[in-house]
């Protein structure tokens, strides 16, 4: 492409009046444009938006004292700011990461930096960030952008000597952010960090930004205690609400939420508009159980934030775990009516109206829940309320038409009706299903699984043995399978040593697992080991008061001659299911009366 003859002369000309070269390069844009320079304009877009729809957030860009540019980045440049308007901010990045190593500008390396950070390209921010702040070092700005993308980078250590540059300017250093991108570090590195931060609070004692940020990197490392006592020791006059809310939340960490609520009560009374504050607050008053207080709370930040959906839908979520059924709603259709949460909403909708035993109403929003998080959980409520209402064959229609729209569902969907039709007492059912289901699927573990429960509900042990040996065959530490295969072993065979060596093998992989401890003291019974029963039973019992649990104590305290106690957990666990079949028939069995 030619050039305009007397451009490139009249740059270059030392007789001319100083012209920085940001303000040269648009003045020869202009030039380039009158004179006829097209090439790039007909590599563009014509549809692209304007600029003003999609560029970076432009920030007046800083002029160096002398020098100016040669006609190859002037060039190199044009094209870059024809890129941004055009939309193609890759070129853009391109051209102004080339020229600022090449011309070392602090100006063109911001605008460089600017548009690498809007388009979130790391190593082109970091280097732009550096040219800047290196050819700029009374600015500020350009001294915390390097030390922020030095931290991001994990290059710790120099990231802190531009850091102690903006200190030193009096600027905003954000010691914060660089504590914080330490989470991700390993202990050593953050070691050094905490060094590091020491050496910068021996000079500067009194700066809340450093304590702060030595506070992030020792709670890192768990040292909570250390961390409070640090935070606690700032003059409350320079506490920022950073650190307050850092302090609430350690002191939650260390069991303390009551001295927690008092700090941020007192600091919501100086920052009432603050909604960090307020959100911690109302968090801690959940996790308190004091639903009506955080239900204030979270009231208080919608109408301060009316357009913050996500405030709105804690609010909502808040409302039903407070059982206030109906103030819920409000809040869940009112996401529904702004387009926001779309589908959580309903699916929470859903649940409100079965609450209220509106479950028409509840069966329409559930209806609603489109594919993602919540449409499985839907999927689910919706056939159990189907199920409920003797509704079979609506139910089987409804999970039949969601494989059917939604085939990545498939699976569970099967699942989900196999287990309701088997809840119900549609054994042969939900076998016809599971086989139909094993065709289409003939590997999935989950549906074998699932057969193999229902083989042994028809007796079928074989059945169930072959499917939980291919399950273990293939996941050799499934302890659900092995604990199946073991308890089925345990309780309705005399291969008792072979199940006890099944169940061990799954105690192994999940020893704090109850059915797995009952399963363990169930065999040991079988083998004669009363005592190692009842201690396996008990923990068993302690960790998941379950029916069948209490049914098998019962009988090992019987059995060992301890039977008013025995009669004691029996009638605790019938109080508790009075329906449980295992428990009457256990007691049929073993005192001839269905009564403890």
């Amino acid at each position: 492409m030619g050039l305009p003859g007397g451009l490139c002369h009249h740059a270059a000309t030392a007789h001319q009046p100083y012209i920085s070269p940001m303000n040269r390069l648009a003045a020869f844009a202009a030039l380039l444009l009158l004179g006829g320079c097209q090439t790039f304009l007909q590599q563009a877009p014509e549809s692209a938006p304007p600029v003003e729809d999609a560029a970076p957030p432009s920030t007046p860009v800083a002029e160096p004292a002398q020098g100016s540019f040669s006609r190859e980045s002037l060039y190199a440049l044009l094209v870059a700011e024809l890129a941004g308007q055009r939309n193609r901010f890759d070129i853009a990045l391109g051209n102004y990461v080339q020229q600022a190593h090449a011309t070392q500008d602090a100006g063109v390396a911001e605008r460089g930096f600017r548009i690498a950070e809007y388009l979130g390209a790391d190593q082109a921010a970091l280097d732009t960030a550096l040219i800047w702040a290196r050819n700029a070092p009374e600015n500020l700005d350009a001294q915390r952008a390097a030390a922020v993308q030095l931290a991001r980078a994990g290059r710790y250590e120099e990231s802190l000597e531009f850091m102690e540059k903006v200190l030193q300017g009096q600027g905003d250093t954000h010691f914060d952010f660089l504590a914080l991108s330490a989470s991700e570090t390993d202990p050593d590195t953050r070691a050094g960090l905490l060094q590091s931060f020491d050496k910068l609070l021996a000079k500067h004692p009194d700066n809340p930004q450093l304590s702060f940020g030595k506070a992030v990197l020792l709670q890192q490392d768990d040292r909570s205690e250390e961390a409070l006592a640090l935070l606690q020791k700032q003059p409350a006059k320079q506490r920022q609400i950073p650190s307050i809310l850092l302090e609430a939340r350690l002191l939650h960490s260390l069991q303390r939420g009551d001295e927690a609520l008092p700090l941020l009560e007192k600091s919501l009374r100086q920052h009432p508009e603050d909604k960090r504050l307020r959100l911690t607050y109302a968090r801690l008053l959940v996790e308190q159980d004091r639903l009506e207080e955080a239900m204030g709370e979270f009231a208080t930040l919608v109408q301060q934030h009316p357009t913050d959906d996500d405030l709105r839908f804690s609010m909502a979520l808040v409302c039903m775990e407070a059982q206030a059924w109906r103030e819920a709603t409000v809040y869940l259709e009112e996401l529904i009516e702004r387009g926001s949460h779309i589908d959580a909403a309903y699916f929470n909708l859903g649940r409100a109206y079965q609450a209220m035993d509106k479950n028409a109403k509840a069966l329409e929003a559930l209806a609603q829940v489109g594919p993602g998080n919540e449409y499985l959980p839907a999927k689910l409520l919706q056939s159990q309320l189907l199920f409920s209402g003797n509704r079979d064959d609506d139910a089987s229609r409804v999970l039949a038409e969601a494989r059917q729209q939604q085939p990545d569902y498939a699976i569970q969907l099967y699942l989900i009706e196999i287990e309701a039709l088997s809840e119900h007492d549609r054994t042969e059912q939900a076998w016809t299903l599971a086989e139909q289901a094993l065709e289409e699927f003939p590997d999935d573990l989950n549906l074998l699984y699932t057969r193999a429960m229902l083989a042994e509900k028809r007796g079928d042990l074989g059945q169930l043995e072959r499917d939980l040996r291919f399950i273990i065959e293939r996941e050799p530490d499934n302890a659900m399978a092995l604990n199946a295969l073991g308890y089925t072993l345990t309780d309705r065979t005399d291969r008792h040593e072979e199940a006890l060596q099944l169940i061990e093998q799954a105690y192994q992989l999940n020893p704090d697992d109850p059915a797995i401890l009952d399963s363990l003291g169930w065999v040991n019974f079988r083998l004669g080991n009363l005592s190692e029963a009842e201690a396996l039973l008990r923990k068993a019992l302690q960790r998941f008061p379950d029916h069948e649990v209490a049914a098998h104590l019962g009988e090992v305290l019987w059995t060992k001659g301890e039977r008013s106690e025995a009669r004691a957990v029996w009638s605790k666990a019938l109080k508790l299911q009075p329906d449980s079949q295992i428990l009457r028939e256990t007691l049929k069995r073993l005192t001839g009366s269905e009564k403890p």
